[in-house]
């Protein structure tokens, strides 16, 4: 499993580097809300101070995971550029078409 937190965080990096890309092509695509559908499991650290994590689950989990209750989340992101003056865009993006994608 790995962290929800993870799992944005890489989204996040392909998704700059199809802005990357893109700004080298003569067409680009506005990036418009990005939907993301995972199951996720909920746990917390024993403790007082202990914090409640989100993790994503593969479709083949172990027995171990099967154990756990999960949860299915959309998450809707509305990506951003932000400019060195700290004003906004919609991204501009681009890549190669990758087998299966919709």
């Amino acid at each position: 499993m790995i962290e929800l937190t993870e799992m944005i965080r890489e989204l996040r990096a392909d998704l700059i580097a199809a802005m990357a890309h893109g700004a080298t092509e003569p067409l680009r695509f506005e990036l418009g809300p990005v939907e993301v559908e995972a199951t996720v499991a909920v746990s917390r650290e024993a403790g007082g101070g202990g914090k409640v994590r989100v993790w994503v689950v593969e479709g083949g989990a172990d027995a171990k995971q099967a154990h756990t209750t999960t949860h299915r989340i959309t998450l809707t992101l509305h990506p951003r550029a932000v400019a060195p003056d700290g004003t906004t865009q919609a991204p501009m993006v681009s890549g190669d078409e990758v087998t299966g994608e919709r």
